[in-house]
């Protein structure tokens, strides 16, 4: 059976999440059902990541299986007609054809996600449901020098959900960058695979750090700790961005 990878952007606020769940509609769903629409097939849409509630992304990558072949370009078009009519919050950016060797998941080699704080006292009104709002002024560099202390190899287990069903809680950390532009705030991370709400436990930890309530050693510290009291407020969804997935053979930009 032909193999297709796509790569799909989403806004995440009407979703229970990426992946199917009883209690709502999900992204993997909407996309199951545009492809039975169109194909008369009912297929497993299968991703690299799975997002929480409310959060968005930019580049998440899925694979499937369909009975006959198609043209990528003609098979995202229309797709994304079908996505339309059914007015979902969804979009096909690219699709590519495969071989069966190609797992979304499983051949990943590198996640980058995005963490987006806007930092003023006005509320939000372009970007509510887009990132996480803080009244308080942040020092971003305190929050990159506290970042640094986390990239590596570690024992994430502060950082780690109570309900993550990952074997390990260790992980290499690749990058965690932080940078502001004006009342923008962007937190970037970059791993090969990430624990069940790591991302938003660092930015809610780096946070604090940012109003000062937490040094970069006490951040280490929490780290250290391996005990999720240790960590910080978890961040909300609405700030986070599954950016990219990266694959063996895939051109990387300069």
């Amino acid at each position: 059976m032909p193999r297709f990878r796509m790569t799909v952007e989403y806004d995440g606020t009407p979703y229970v999440g990426w992946q199917k769940q009883e209690n709502g509609h999900s992204v993997q769903s909407a996309l199951e059902k545009a492809i039975l629409a169109l194909t008369r097939e009912t297929v497993l849409v299968k991703g690299a990541g799975r997002t929480d509630s409310g959060v968005h992304a930019r580049g998440q990558v899925v694979h499937m299986d369909l009975s006959r072949p198609w043209e990528p370009h003609k098979l995202r078009n229309a797709l994304n007609a079908y996505l339309g009519m059914a007015h979902e919050k969804v979009a096909v950016i690219d699709v590519q054809a495969v071989d069966d060797a190609f797992d979304a998941r499983f051949s990943a080699v590198r996640r980058h996600y995005l963490y987006r704080i806007i930092s003023r006292a006005a509320p939000l009104a372009l970007e509510a449901k887009r990132a996480w709002w803080v009244t308080r002024d942040l020092d971003h560099e305190i929050m990159h020098a506290a970042a640094q202390t986390l990239v590596g190899k570690h024992d994430f287990t502060t950082f780690r959900s109570v309900h993550c069903q990952a074997k390990s809680p260790v992980r290499t950390l690749d990058l965690l960058d932080v940078t502001r532009s004006g009342d923008l705030i962007e937190i970037r991370a970059t791993a090969q695979s990430f624990l069940h709400n790591q991302i938003r436990s660092l930015a809610g930890t780096l946070k604090l750090a940012g109003e000062g309530r937490m040094t970069p050693a006490d951040v280490r510290a929490a780290l250290d700790a391996r005990d999720r009291k240790a960590c910080g407020p978890v961040a909300p969804p609405e700030g986070l961005y599954f950016m990219k997935v990266e694959y063996p053979g895939d051109r990387t930009e300069p």
